[in-house]
């Protein structure tokens, strides 16, 4: 069994997504109420709550094959203040990475490291901070390459993450998990640009990863929507009217065209603030009919939570998305407990990393890798 240590581990997702075939031995977050559904889900033991900055490899147990860590997106986001690897939050990395090295001294360096974060890590300081998250991998010995998934492949969310994942030195990668140069599916024009701005240290240490696309997804939005949900409230006739006047005419239109539609159709709804025609700022409710839901975002910082609006003929009804809703639409299960206020479990769900894109790359990059080694010292035994 392949074991792991997860940082900023929030309610535990990676270690969802991971599943059953890998062992934790040690998880760390600051947040006590993300701490507290952690171990509702997953039991004590293995959880320490409290600042990355304040831990030490004595509080790490034996030896971990892999290490997952889904540092603060806040300075990095495109919607942040930009202060990138320097900020209070995404800031962290560098005591995270610092206790990496320390391992590392220890003779305990983990075979493989897996970074997640917003994709505005590619540009933050003109790509700088990715630059400098790549050449901190390799000065401790690490190839490492990174991938764009859109969620949407797997759950009906549109939320693009960028996962950089590093390779211990000695560690050999199966051939068919590199190729060439940066595919369509996996490597976005904007990922391209962020690599080829790297040092030409950085370019030679560097993994193009390839492995297999998911098969086609067979849910969609409305899917995981409830006719009588948990926590949340149908909007008043006038809510919803007043709802409907936020829209613009585009947004009207598609809500008109959703009432012939002659099924259920289920929109998703942010409020933005926009320019009107005379370049005053209006908020505006802007909707979505393709099946997919819009990214989720933490209820903080000014960010809207996601409205659903759901047409059936001439019938139409609006509320909040439910947190039930949220886990579903992050591949959580309905056996998982989320906290029983709202704003906990929306945080909780819309800061997390989505379960199945975590076991697409466990299963297709970091098993492989690992089994790997495992057969090639039974070989040479």
């Amino acid at each position: 069994m392949n074991s792991f240590y997860e940082f900023f581990a929030g309610g535990g997702m990676a270690r969802a997504g991971l599943g059953p075939r890998w062992n934790c031995l040690f998880a760390n977050d600051f947040d006590y109420k993300k701490s507290r559904v952690y171990e509702k889900n997953w039991g004590t033991g293995v959880l320490k709550t409290g600042d990355v900055r304040e831990l030490a490899t004595r509080d790490l147990p034996g030896h971990a094959n892999a290490v997952w860590a889904s540092f603060p997106c806040q300075d990095l986001s495109l919607a942040g203040g930009g202060a990138g690897l320097k900020g209070d939050r995404s800031g962290t990395f560098w005591p995270f990475w610092n206790l990496m090295q320390a391992l590392m001294r220890e003779g305990r360096s983990p075979e493989i490291i897996v970074l997640e974060n917003v994709c505005g890590t590619l540009t933050s300081h003109g790509g700088k901070d990715f630059a400098t998250i790549c050449g901190a991998f390799r000065q401790e010995g690490y190839r490492c390459g990174a991938v764009v998934i859109d969620a949407a492949l797997f759950v009906p969310q549109s939320r693009p993450r960028l996962f950089i994942i590093g390779v211990r030195g000695d560690i050999e990668v199966p051939a068919d998990l590199e190729v060439e140069s940066a595919s369509a599916l996996w490597h976005t024009r904007g990922l391209a640009t962020a690599y080829k701005s790297l040092p030409a240290a950085a370019k030679k240490n560097w993994i193009w990863w390839g492995f297999p696309e998911p098969p086609p997804r067979n849910s969609c939005f409305a899917d995981l929507i409830d006719d009588k949900p948990t926590g949340v409230d149908w909007h008043t006739r006038e809510e919803t009217r007043h709802l409907l006047g936020m829209m613009s005419d585009v947004n009207r239109a598609k809500v008109e065209k959703a009432k012939r539609a002659g099924r259920r159709m289920v929109g998703a709804i942010y409020k933005r603030t926009r320019l009107d025609e005379h370049g005053l700022k209006i908020q505006r409710a802007e909707i979505r009919f393709d099946d997919v839901a819009g990214c989720l975002r933490t209820p903080a910082g000014g960010s809207s939570r996601q409205l659903i609006m759901v047409v059936n003929g001439k019938t139409v009804r609006s509320r909040l998305i439910s947190s039930r809703e949220t886990a579903r639409l992050m591949g959580l299960p309905d056996e998982y407990e989320l906290p029983e206020n709202y704003n906990e479990a929306y945080h909780l769900t819309g800061d997390g990393v989505v379960v199945p894109v975590v076991r697409h790359l466990a299963s297709n990059v970091m098993e492989l890798i690992l089994g790997n080694q495992k057969h090639d010292t039974r070989e040479a035994a």
